[in-house]
């Protein structure tokens, strides 16, 4: 799997399609993150946006490598392997900007409540933070599992509806990113930090059954 995710990593890197969500996170911090902002509304706000940056790099990972290049990696080491290992990198990948972003976010904001009345601890605050920012990787991941291929190959549908699941995602009632989200933004309110132990454990079960469906219909189509 570590060779499988190396040539991952390398048709990623030289495709040069990760710029796109890249820019995505970065420019969504750049508006709604200042410094000086209470910490714990911005890591909420930087956790949120990763949410369809991870699910687009998912998408960007999945249809990254040529037919002819996949159907010899699947001939190799099985297509299960070949798919886990694309949303592995896009996971991974999503999660390191992530956490970059979390400690930059800590570094420029207040350490207090949105009142400013409580200290907010940094190191509690980023570790929060961390847990919010798997969570919505962990999300993001699932969705762009569900919508791409091999359970969607036509690119106009699987491009709406990731962006559809992503905007749902956040905004729908129970939705373990929401969840996490939300609970640094009300937190910020009373200066309490909010770990997002059940939220993180629900987008984990998520996406761990969005890859099982995803590389078996894999083995299937490809």
């Amino acid at each position: 799997m570590t060779a499988l995710l190396g040539y991952q990593l390398s048709l990623l890197a030289r495709s040069q399609r990760w710029i796109a969500p890249g820019i995505l996170y970065v420019a969504v911090l750049a508006v709604g993150v200042q410094s000086g902002q209470p910490v714990l509304d911005s890591l909420g706000y930087g956790s949120a946006a990763l949410l369809p940056a991870a699910a687009w790099l998912v998408r960007v990972c999945v249809t990254n490598e040529p037919p002819a290049a996949r159907h010899c990696a699947s001939a190799a080491v099985g297509p299960r392997r070949v798919h886990l290992a694309a949303l592995l990198t896009a996971f991974g990948c999503t999660a390191l900007v992530g956490t970059a972003g979390t400690v930059f976010i800590v570094l420029i904001s207040r350490g207090t409540s949105t009142s400013g009345a409580v200290v907010v601890p940094p190191l509690a605050a980023a570790a929060a933070g961390l847990l919010a920012v798997l969570a919505c990787t962990l999300v993001g991941t699932a969705v762009g599992a569900l919508c791409n291929r091999p359970l969607l190959r036509g690119t106009g549908w699987a491009v709406a509806l990731t962006a559809l699941g992503a905007l749902l995602a956040l905004v729908t009632a129970g939705s373990p990113a929401r969840s996490a989200v939300t609970g640094l933004v009300s937190g910020s309110d009373s200066g309490t930090v909010a770990f997002a132990l059940v939220p993180t454990a629900a987008a984990l079960l998520l996406a761990g059954t969005a890859a099982a469906v995803a590389c078996a219909l894999a083995a299937r189509r490809d």
